[in-house]
């Protein structure tokens, strides 16, 4: 008989779970919305698939969007100079996550996986570690559901430290080669200009990121999507000409009323595994590797530790789930975690000088553009960069 496996969620860790364990495992998903409500509700965050996401999507038979178009480049600028495009090893995607939850929500169940829409409380968790030999926590940034220990060494803030403003807008084309296009104003904040494909088309996604009470910090209190996308013009016309002179003024507008948030994440990191009513629970994702959004690993990060925790799983399949099995799934992606968290949090502080330097032989030497380009997709790359001070 299958070993029966609950996971609560299905943002990137659950979904990617989903498809890897199914045939290996009696699996039933939990998640809060239907579909429909999924694909017609609010944005929940922004999502790059980068080469090696795109890779275990692939592994996993996950669907791939061909119409979608890809990324190639990352450019950028530091201040109003824009420095250099560092071109990707492989391409990258941005698919609206309600467009693509969904999706994948709807393929998993027409192959047999069962869904549970309903939001779990405190005690359905107590029945539900009865019912399952393992419960998965991918519950996402609003999580974790189940008190995984906070590691405190890699997660040494006590507040956001930046606010998120995030719009999907039409109206605004693009830089060539297509890509993200990374603007970092020191000590005011950055925006990541995302070329993204919805269910309306392709828009551009300009996600801000200001310093908490510094000069970019101008959206508390918006509520309507008009009100945010005038904001999000002056401060366009204000901090951003580069992207200010491909807006079209006229038709510069949200893709639909859903398409624009603003939260502020608090970066922790939690030991993703603990032992509840004599049954393991596991955590993966968001609910226990939350990093701040600056270096854009949320998707990379997820699908990373999922594909691990699989590995983990399967390798034990005929055993019996103990702490014994959360410690190896946490000794497989502690070292990857932790590097993409250092990086991460130190690109949260003003930029080492050496960091610097770097960026600027960028700007004269592509070997080095590239080789920026490519700490977005291989993060272990960037906090080599950071920490052991290499040229590149």
């Amino acid at each position: 008989m299958k070993k029966k496996i609950g996971i609560i969620g299905s943002g990137t860790a659950g979904l990617h779970l989903a498809y890897a364990l199914r045939k290996d495992f009696d699996l039933t998903v939990f998640h809060s919305s239907l579909p429909e409500e999924l694909r017609k509700g609010r944005i929940m965050s922004t999502q790059v698939h980068f080469g090696p996401t795109r890779l275990r999507e692939r592994r996993f038979h996950m669907p791939e969007w061909e119409a979608t178009p890809l990324l190639e480049s990352i450019h950028i600028t530091v201040g109003d100079q824009k420095l250099f495009v560092g071109r990707l090893k492989e391409s990258a995607s941005s698919i609206d996550q309600r467009l693509y939850f969904s999706h994948c929500i709807e393929d998993l169940k027409e192959k047999g996986v069962a869904f549970h829409y309903d939001k779990v409380d405190e005690v359905q968790l107590r029945k539900l570690t009865s019912d399952f030999d393992l419960i998965i926590d991918c519950s996402g940034k609003s999580g974790p559901l189940f008190a995984f220990p906070l590691n405190t060494t890699l997660s040494p803030f006590h507040q956001p430290q930046r606010k998120c403003a995030v719009g999907y807008f039409t109206g605004v084309s693009h830089e060539k080669p297509l890509g993200v296009n990374v603007t970092i104003l020191p000590e005011v904040g950055e925006m990541f200009e995302i070329p993204a494909i919805t269910e309306e088309g392709q828009v551009t996604i300009l996600f801000l990121m200001p310093i908490p009470n510094q000069k970019l910090d101008i959206f508390k209190g918006i509520k309507s999507g008009d009100e945010f996308t005038a904001r999000m013009k002056v401060v366009l016309e204000s901090f951003f000409p580069n992207i200010y002179e491909r807006v079209e003024k006229e038709n510069f507008s949200l893709s639909d009323e859903g398409a624009f948030l603003q939260v502020a994440i608090k970066p922790e990191i939690r030991k993703p595994y603990l032992t509840f009513k004599d049954r393991l629970v596991v955590g993966c994702g968001d609910s226990v590797f939350l990093n701040d959004p600056i270096t854009g690993q949320g998707c990379n990060l997820s699908s990373y530790c999922a594909e691990k925790l699989y590995e983990t799983l399967i390798e034990n399949k005929d055993s019996v789930w103990d702490s014994q099995v959360g410690e190896s799934y946490w000794e497989r992606v502690k070292p990857y975690v932790k590097e993409v968290t250092e990086w991460t949090n130190a690109m949260t502080q003003p930029i080492p000088q050496h960091i610097i330097e770097l960026l600027v032989q960028g700007a004269k030497d592509q070997s080095i553009a590239d080789n920026v380009a490519e700490w977005f997709a291989q993060p272990t790359t960037a906090h080599e960069a950071f920490f052991q001070k290499t040229n590149g």
